[in-house]
C-alpha cells in the first residue's frame, strides 16, 4: 500500500467516523471469511458498517474526530463498527460475539463517550430508534382506542339485554 492509497484510506476512514453516532470496537481473531461476510450482511442490514482496520492507521484518522479517545483500544487485530443509530452497531455486534468466540468486543464510543466492554452490551440490549418510535406510536393511539371501546361498551350492552330479554320472553 503506497502513500496515496493509506491518505486516501485515512481520509474515508476519518469520514466515516465522524458521520458515526456510535463506534464499537472488537478483536477478531480467525474468522473465517464466511464468518466475515456473515457479520458483515448482518450489520448492513442493521445500517451499520464493519471493517477490518490498520491499528496505525485508524489511530491517524481517528484524530480529529470525537473517538479521538478511543486510540488506546486499538492494539492487535481489531475491526470497528459504526453505525448512525446509537444502538444498531452495538445490538449487532454484541449478539454475532455470543455465538462466535473470534469476535470479542473491547469497547466503543458513543458520541464521543468512551465505553467499556459492558457500556456496550449494555447499549446493545436498549431498543433500537425503530422500536422506540412502535413504542411512542402505540402510547399515543392506546387512549383514542380505550375511548372508542368506552363509548360502544353500553350500547353493545343495552342490545344484549334486549337480545336476552326477548330470548326469556319465546
Amino acid at each position: 500500500m503506497n502513500r496515496t492509497e493509506k491518505a486516501e484510506l485515512i481520509e474515508t476512514l476519518q469520514a466515516t467516523l465522524s458521520s458515526a453516532t456510535s463506534v464499537v470496537v472488537a478483536h477478531q481473531s480467525g474468522l473465517t471469511v464466511a464468518e466475515s461476510s456473515e457479520l458483515r450482511a448482518k450489520m448492513r442490514e442493521a445500517g451499520a458498517g464493519f471493517k477490518v482496520t490498520k491499528n496505525r492507521l485508524t489511530k491517524l484518522a481517528l484524530q480529529g474526530t470525537k473517538y479521538e479517545n478511543l486510540t488506546d483500544l486499538f492494539t492487535g487485530p481489531t475491526a470497528i463498527g459504526t453505525s448512525s443509530d446509537p444502538v444498531s452497531a452495538a445490538k449487532t455486534l454484541v449478539s454475532f460475539a455470543k455465538t462466535n468466540d473470534r469476535l470479542t468486543i473491547i469497547g466503543g464510543s458513543l458520541d464521543g463517550k468512551v465505553l467499556d466492554k459492558a457500556g456496550v452490551e449494555a447499549l446493545a440490549t436498549l431498543p433500537s430508534l425503530d422500536e422506540l418510535r412502535a413504542k411512542i406510536n402505540d402510547m399515543l393511539t392506546a387512549p383514542a382506542t380505550k375511548v372508542a371501546r368506552v363509548t360502544q361498551a353500553p350500547a353493545s350492552q343495552l342490545a344484549r339485554v334486549i337480545q336476552a330479554r326477548a330470548d326469556q320472553l319465546q
